[in-house]
């Protein structure tokens, strides 16, 4: 979203770097893994170019429509996956949300000059409102899961969740993590808004 450039690059970096990661846990030897991964790498790279900044960069009038086909396409894809898999229906109201932000940014009028507009005021209160408190609720829950876990008197450390042998790319938390970031990085956009 277009606010102001320092943390709206700070948000770039995060969701591209998050995106990029995403794009890493696709070589995982686990079918489900990498589905998951690749939804999560689509969303990372789309928030990284939906967050940058409009006095850096101002998209012509045809990508918002762009983005709400792309995403409304992950959308009807998380909507199918989530018949098998209920989880999905986070990668569905992710992929919404960003529909719904595409359809807001093209009915917003252009930064005059080339110079960021903040808070615009845009959208539709009550949705805005609905998705900022399914992503703070999502934000708190996942960042409880990363929580340490106590290991039992008696028990050595590196006997409980060592992922030893396991691959970083296919570690659970740092999965956790950039769904995590990319929840942080949903919240900040709809603040913007």
């Amino acid at each position: 979203m277009h606010g102001p450039a320092s943390p709206g690059w700070l948000l770039v970096a995060l969701c591209a770097a998050t995106g990029a990661y995403c794009l890493l846990r696709m070589r995982s030897a686990v079918e489900e893994q990498r589905r998951a991964a690749g939804g999560e790498a689509l969303m990372g790279f789309g928030m990284a170019a939906m967050a940058i900044p409009a006095a850096a960069f101002t998209p012509p009038a045809w990508a918002w429509p762009l983005y709400a086909g792309v995403f409304g396409a992950a959308a009807l894809r998380a909507l199918w996956a989530s018949r098998a898999r209920p989880h999905h229906l986070h990668h569905l109201v992710g992929a919404s949300a960003m529909v719904y932000m595409a359809a807001v940014m093209a009915g917003s009028p252009a930064p005059a000059s080339g110079h960021a507009h903040g808070h615009t005021g845009a959208g539709v209160p009550l949705l805005t409102g609905a998705l900022l408190l399914y992503f703070t609720g999502y934000v708190l829950v996942a960042g409880a899961r990363l929580l340490p876990v106590q290991v039992p008197v008696g028990v050595p450390a590196g006997a409980v969740g060592s992922g030893a042998g396991v691959a970083w790319g296919d570690r659970p938390e740092l999965a956790r993590a950039c769904r995590l970031s990319m929840g942080i990085g949903m919240l900040a956009m709809l603040l913007a808004m």
